[in-house]
């Protein structure tokens, strides 16, 4: 496969993109990445401060940049309709939404403010119900995409349990809550795709993993988790942030990419390719197991997808 690299990226003119968690990390590059190739991108990030900095940052990188900076919190679910809301308002159609943000490895079990287990509510279940709020805008746009970035570690069946308990009631482990809700991701991102697909409607669902970088993602982590981090992903098996986002601007951009396709870093480290297919969990081809969690998701959200 060739070295690829943002520059590869067809011009993004006349789009319109949200990327969640757009205040740092794979997050932040990826919305600039859409930003210097012409979109107009909407960062979205649960610290209104971080995110309006994040933005001033693109600017100062891409000068001219259309952008604008959105306080969303995914552990809460009204502030997931209050920013939905805000962009019903414009009634601009959205061409591509980028769900990045991500928590992992928290300490000790927490909840959201409804409730949820925090790694799961966040990863997973506050992106079900903002993609589903977003879906009407989402539908005006001629060839709507969804990315959702999921992790290696969902193919973990010692971690997953195949959601078996999925928000840690009977038993919590920061990084099988984690995985549980990185499985989630490619089950919801998969049953998104067969949903649209029977509505009739051209969207595009993908899922990545973008390999390992150390970003803001452990920042919830123990001590000890963050050190062994960057001991493992920088000197052993990590990439940068820069190369850890090219499987989210491929799947967000690129034109021959599967619909409900799931896609990981290609080359090795320090000579990146061309993101590539990557193989399934055994869990996350179990049809059933996604329809399960998607009824699930809308009756624990009450955010139920509308395909007219």
């Amino acid at each position: 496969m060739s070295e690829w690299s943002p520059q590869n990226l067809p011009r993004q003119q006349g789009r319109l993109a949200v990327v969640t968690g757009a205040n740092s990390g794979i997050g932040e590059v990826t919305a600039v990445e859409l930003a210097r190739a012409g979109a107009e991108v909407v960062l979205a990030g649960r610290s209104a401060d971080k995110v309006r900095a994040a933005a001033g940052r693109l600017t100062a990188a891409v000068p001219g940049a259309a952008v604008r900076a959105e306080a969303l919190d995914l552990a809460d679910l009204s502030s997931v309709a209050a920013f939905a809301g805000r962009l019903t308002e414009s009634g601009r159609p959205l061409d591509l939404l980028v769900n990045n943000a991500g928590v992992m490895a928290i300490p000790e079990r927490r909840t959201t403010k409804n409730g949820f287990e925090l790694t799961f509510g966040v990863n997973h279940l506050g992106h079900f119900a903002l993609t589903g709020r977003l879906l009407p805008l989402l539908l005006k746009a001629p060839a709507p995409r969804v990315v959702t970035v999921s992790a290696a570690i969902a193919g973990a069946r010692a971690f997953t349990g195949d959601l078996e308990d999925p928000q840690s009631v009977k038993h919590y482990r920061p990084m099988a809550s984690y995985a549980r809700s990185k499985l989630a991701n490619i089950l919801f991102a998969q049953e998104l795709q067969r949903r649209a697909d029977a509505a009739g409607v051209p969207l595009t669902s993908v899922v990545v993993h973008p390999g390992s970088a150390f970003t803001g993602l452990q920042q919830h982590s123990s001590g000890l988790t963050r050190h062994l981090s960057r001991l493992a992903i920088g000197r052993v098996i990590g990439s940068s942030t820069e190369e850890a986002a090219l499987p989210s601007l491929y799947a967000a951009t690129a034109r021959d990419v599967t619909p409900g396709g799931y896609y990981e870093p290609g080359g090795r480290r320090g000579a990146p390719e061309t993101p590539q297919p990557a193989k399934l969990p055994a869990a996350a081809s179990d049809i059933r197991l996604a329809a399960s969690l998607w009824t699930d998701s809308e009756e624990q959200t009450h955010v139920c997808y509308h395909w007219s």
